[in-house]
């Protein structure tokens, strides 16, 4: 697939509903996407489903006909990439989980479906030139530290479940003021905005369909782009480009610079920016011990390593002693 001339669509989507058998509905909706030639990972919960997908371009077609036909999925918005190679996904995996999105939230205590009032690029924009308006991202520190909008809060959070009562404690006194949240693709913002105005907060909104939608419609419509610098996002892009500006450092010199990867130990994996300059010089590596790591025999480091399952350490990310420059531009 990475060397491969295919074109693919990357896209995401998600959609609350109730699922009884979220085993079933997984297995039946792996064979049916697979046989679509879909990629890419997908969460299953008896609250719904979140996908993070890429199809073949020339079947692009059968899938949408595929969502419109299917009588659980109908109706779900597809969020279109708009900085896309193809090379967003390798494999599919679809996992059932307790929760399409991890927010450690009690749903039972407050009403879900009174969700805070969707705006569009363009109400967005005349909506957060207003004075009494408060612009709160609700993402992790890592994805706002490479871009964000103007003028936003961005909480200085590891989790998205971290950041709900972080974000209550900082708007504790502003209840009467116009709270705009956005997140990637808006998923996060429709459980949050529920629990803000269970809370007490009054007038709560939410970017439809996030920062996806939002750079789409500011496309198409010719609008200001209120967001500066990349759109992180959870494939091996890591990151789509919104606007021009470079908002962030390399954490290795601290030349501009908004590229994330991942360290080349296997043994690590630590998610960090790093410019290709710094690339070359420290072999994809976060660190000289992990360079040293990697030049070893393959043996060598799989007896390093036995036993570590480091994944991608996003909640690392910009932590690590060894990371020199963690600090970034705000807008």
């Amino acid at each position: 697939m990475r060397e491969s001339e295919e074109q693919r669509v990357t896209l995401s989507f998600y959609k609350y509903l109730n699922i009884q058998d979220p085993e079933a509905f997984r297995d039946q909706l792996y064979i049916d996407l697979s046989n679509l030639g879909v990629l890419g990972r997908i969460y299953v919960a008896h609250e719904g489903v979140n996908a993070q997908i890429s199809v073949p371009e020339d079947r692009f077609e059968a899938f949408e006909g595929y969502m419109n036909m299917s009588a659980q999925l109908n109706g779900t918005r597809l969020n279109i990439a708009v900085d896309d190679d193809g090379k967003s996904f390798f494999k599919l995996k679809i996992q059932v989980k307790k929760k399409i999105v991890a927010d450690g939230l009690n749903d039972a205590t407050f009403d879900v479906t009174n969700k805070g009032t969707h705006l569009s690029a363009e109400e967005f924009n005349n909506l957060s030139g207003d004075p009494n308006t408060i612009i709160v991202d609700m993402r992790n520190h890592y994805e706002s530290e490479v871009g964000h909008f103007k003028n936003a809060i961005c909480p200085d959070v590891d989790t998205f479940r971290e950041a709900l009562p972080v974000v209550e404690e900082m708007l504790e006194d502003k209840k009467d003021k116009n709270i705009i949240m956005y997140c990637t693709g808006g998923i996060r913002c429709e459980k949050a905005s529920a629990y803000y105005k269970h809370k007490g907060f009054k007038n709560v909104f939410q970017l439809d369909g996030g920062i996806i939608e939002y750079a789409r419609q500011v496309k198409n419509q010719g609008l200001e782009n209120k967001f500066v610098g990349k759109n992180f996002v959870f494939d091996e892009r890591l990151g789509e480009r919104i606007s021009e500006e470079v908002i962030s450092v390399c954490h290795q010199c601290g030349n501009p610079c908004d590229d994330h990867t991942n360290c080349k130990n296997d043994g690590c994996h630590l998610l960090f920016i790093q410019c290709s300059e710094c690339a070359e010089k420290h072999q994809g590596c976060c660190s000289p011990e992990c360079k040293d790591i990697i030049n070893l025999p393959e043996e060598h480091q799989k007896e390093i390593r036995k036993g570590l399952n480091k994944g991608r350490q996003v909640f690392k990310k910009g932590r690590s002693e060894k990371l020199l420059f963690k600090s970034y531009a705000k807008s």
